[in-house]
């Protein structure tokens, strides 16, 4: 996957509504510039428990969706021939989401999560950081991401940890 460690200059920073995961409508993600980047397809979710994400050109690079399990909800990702799964961690004080990642190496999320203070690791390397302190716009944090090869996965994650923080 070839994730970069934080001190690297390439980096994108995205902007992304708190409640997004709430409106039922589209909702279009925003880079740094303002400029819409990617779109949440909430309209899905009241139907199925699904989002999709799309870009810019509206192709979709990710559809995510809820599993409820007897133990704990899991939500997948499938971005198209990959897929990852983010559940949420059973022990320990901190919000700690575990990121299975298929022909990949496993990352967690950890930090603040209702807040929206928190981080994305991969083996002890930070590839993403998620903040509100970025952004003077109300109900919206920032997410920046380390290795833009990754752009789609760790917004991706972002949407499916928030909606696991807001179920529990």
């Amino acid at each position: 996957m070839g994730l970069l460690r934080h001190h690297h200059d390439e980096h994108e920073r995205y902007r992304m509504q708190t409640d997004l995961l709430s409106i039922g409508d589209d909702y279009w993600i925003e880079n740094s510039d303002g400029d819409r980047a990617y779109k949440v397809n909430g309209k899905v979710a009241r139907l199925r428990n699904e989002w999709v994400l799309e870009d810019r050109h509206r192709e979709r690079v990710a559809v995510i969706r809820v599993h409820k399990l007897s133990v704990r909800d899991e939500i997948k990702i499938d971005l198209g021939g990959r897929t990852a799964k983010v559940k949420k961690s059973l022990v320990g004080l901190r919000d700690r989401f575990h990121i299975d990642v298929e022909h990949g190496d496993d990352m967690k999320a950890h930090g603040n999560i209702l807040d929206h203070e928190y981080e994305i690791e991969c083996d002890g390397d930070r590839v993403a950081q998620v903040s509100k302190k970025w952004f003077r716009v109300r109900d919206s944090y920032g997410i920046e991401i380390y290795d833009t090869s990754s752009v789609p996965l760790i917004l991706a994650i972002a949407v499916a940890v928030e909606e696991l923080a807001r179920d529990h």
